[in-house]
């Protein structure tokens, strides 16, 4: 048996009626990516300068031996990125829950997606 995605109008709005809570949330978050012009953070590589946007879901201060870190992570509905700002202990509006776009190169590190000092830009509201 071969699975079908709904393709009509009401199935698709069955689907999106009957979808949990986080699945509709990525659905919006992968809409505001492409009409934004960013990229999907799933879709990133290594060593390039990308453009991501999203919604915060969790902003650490990682008091370090040598240099203070303020890591955010950013979802974007297909997958998460970590932002690190250096020597930061605090950035005015880098809250969970807040939406921005963030330009940077991407990287990895023990496993995570990172971004380090990305310029970025709050989305208003």
């Amino acid at each position: 048996m071969t699975e079908t995605r709904p393709k009509g109008w009401l199935a698709q709005k069955l689907a999106k009626l009957t979808a949990d809570d986080q699945t509709i949330d990525a659905q919006e978050l992968q809409s505001d990516v492409a009409s934004s012009g960013c990229e999907p953070v799933s879709t990133c590589q290594k060593g390039k300068v990308v453009a991501v946007t999203g919604r915060l879901k969790s902003v650490v201060y990682t008091p370090r031996e040598t240099v203070p870190t303020l890591e955010a992570e950013l979802f974007d509905g297909s997958g998460s990125v970590t932002l690190v700002w250096l020597g930061r202990r605090r950035i005015p509006g880098i809250e969970p829950g807040r939406s921005l776009t963030a330009r940077g190169r991407f990287a990895s590190f023990e496993g995570r997606k990172v971004i380090y000092n990305p310029w970025y830009e709050l989305s208003a509201g």
